[in-house]
């Protein structure tokens, strides 16, 4: 589904991307020095990088366990990044080994690792998208020869949402994709936040400016606006480690202060 050969694909190593960033911060080897290096100058504002990418990890493996308890056999996983185990599907499938999921990313680094992400259980089905996330009508048509929109689908944005920008759709962005969603079916949100360092996150987005690409970091009410008509899952729109901690792997960080994102998941009625 890919419509491309992976050992065909070139990857600009000139700047760095989110997805090998965020590699880098969960001990990946898919990165490059330019990736490591902005991640370098983001850990000089905040050195809990690595916890941020950690629990936001551990949300997403929660929240797909819980999911897939409650009888969703289906996912969209859009900007899921580079492989790392446990992925997505491997969460859905360990509790209902027929659970569909189809993957999407921009960066090609992404689609040299797609194999990683197509091994689905023999009952299953996984397979993966090369599309922006900005263009939600050709994901939408991609993902509808694998996934049946007359039934339940559960849509991940996960750390996603922060690299669009309220003038480039954000919003029109999750409302398109959350109105070919069947009822029954949720969304699943995670976002940076810069509600505890206002200072600190003014820099990052300077430095991610710099480079040409988009931070834009939004507060709780924010965050809590995307999921507009839908119903919102116990506790709400919450601090990302504390989404439901005890369906486990609660991610220990030293320190008080909170981890600096916010995570939820709705029911579209």
């Amino acid at each position: 589904m890919t419509g491309q050969n992976p050992s065909d694909i070139e990857i600009d190593t000139s700047k760095p991307h989110p997805a090998r960033m965020y590699d880098w911060f969960l001990g990946g080897k898919d990165n490059y020095p330019v990736d490591e290096q902005m991640a370098q100058q983001l850990l000089a504002l905040d050195a809990r990088g690595r916890d941020m990418a950690r629990v936001n990890r551990a949300f997403m493996h929660r929240a797909t366990r819980w999911l897939a308890e409650n009888g969703v056999r289906q996912f969209l996983d859009i900007g899921s990044g580079i492989p790392t185990e446990p992925n997505l599907h491997q969460v859905a499938q360990r509790t209902a080994p027929d659970a569909r999921v189809v993957y999407c990313d921009n960066d090609p680094i992404v689609l040299a690792h797609a194999a990683v992400l197509l091994r689905s259980t023999p009952e299953g089905v996984t397979e993966y998208i090369q599309a922006d996330a900005r263009r939600p009508d050709t994901i939408l048509e991609a993902a509808g020869k694998i996934l049946d929109f007359d039934r339940p689908i559960a849509l991940s944005l996960l750390a996603l949402l922060h690299f669009v920008d309220d003038e480039d759709g954000a919003a029109e962005l999750v409302d398109r994709l959350v109105e070919r969603l069947p009822s029954g079916s949720y969304l699943l949100l995670s976002h940076t936040t810069g509600d505890f360092d206002p200072e600190g996150a003014a820099q990052a987005r300077d430095m991610y400016k710099a480079r040409g690409m988009t931070l834009r970091l939004r507060s709780r009410t924010e965050l809590t606006a995307f999921f507009h008509g839908l119903e919102l899952i116990e506790p709400g729109v919450a601090l990302s480690a504390e989404w439901r901690p005890e369906l486990g792997e609660v991610v220990d960080v030293p320190g008080d202060e909170p981890i600096p994102g916010y995570a939820g998941v709705a029911r579209k009625r």
